[in-house]
C-alpha cells in the first residue's frame, strides 16, 4: 500500500483525504452553497419587491395621464371663456334681453357647465387671504394688508390641480378711496 501511494504521489495523483478532511470540505462546501442560496432568495425578494413598486407607480402614472391629459386642452379653451365673459360684461344696455345677447350669454354658461362637468371649477378670490398656490399678484392697492381686493384675471383649478392662477391685486393696508372719503365726510 505505501507502494501504490508513492507511485500515486509520483503519478501527480493526490492522496485519499481522511473522513475527518473530507466531512470538513463537505461542511465548507454546504456553508458556501447556503450562504449563496440565501444571497440569491434576497436578490430575488428585492427583484420581487422593485417589480412590484414599478407596477403600482406605473399603475399610478397612467390613471394620472388619463386623468390630467387634458390640461393642455383645458388651458387652451380658458381664453375662449374669459373672450365670453368679456363679451356679456361689453353687452350694450338692452341687448342682454335681445336674442343674440340672450344666445351669447347661453354659449357661455354651456362652455363653464361642460368644462365644470370635467372637473374645471374656479379658484374663489375675491376677498380671500392671498395664498400664492391659487393667485398670482400683479400689483399692490388699497385695500385689507394680504386680502386680494380685486380680480384681474380669473383662475382655474381641474381637480386639485391649478390650471391658471388668479391674477389678482393685493392690499397693502391702507384703507380703500370709499373708506376714505366716507370717514372724512362724516
Amino acid at each position: 500500500m505505501v507502494h501504490r501511494d508513492i507511485e500515486d504521489q509520483e503519478e501527480g495523483g493526490v492522496a485519499e483525504e481522511s473522513p475527518r478532511e473530507k466531512l470538513a470540505s463537505l461542511e465548507k462546501a454546504l456553508a458556501e452553497a447556503k450562504a449563496q442560496a440565501e444571497a440569491n432568495l434576497a436578490g430575488w425578494q428585492r427583484a420581487q419587491a422593485d417589480f412590484a413598486n414599478y407596477r403600482r407607480r406605473a399603475e399610478q402614472e397612467k390613471e394620472e395621464t388619463a386623468k390630467f391629459g387634458c390640461v393642455a386642452l383645458l388651458k387652451s379653451i380658458l381664453p375662449v371663456l374669459d373672450d365670453f365673459e368679456r363679451a356679456i360684461a361689453a353687452l350694450p344696455q338692452g341687448s342682454a334681453e335681445e336674442a343674440w345677447g340672450v344666445g351669447v350669454k347661453l354659449i357661455e354658461r354651456k362652455l363653464r357647465t361642460t368644462l365644470e362637468a370635467q372637473g374645471l371649477s374656479m379658484i374663489k378670490a375675491l376677498g380671500e387671504p392671498f395664498d400664492p398656490r391659487f393667485h398670482e399678484a400683479v400689483r399692490e392697492g388699497k385695500g385689507p394688508e394680504g386680502t386680494v381686493v380685486e380680480e384681474v384675471q380669473k383662475g382655474y383649478k381641474f381637480y386639485d390641480r391649478v390650471v391658471r392662477p388668479a391674477r389678482v391685486v393685493v392690499g397693502t393696508g391702507e384703507p380703500a378711496e370709499a373708506d376714505a372719503s366716507a370717514s372724512t365726510g362724516s
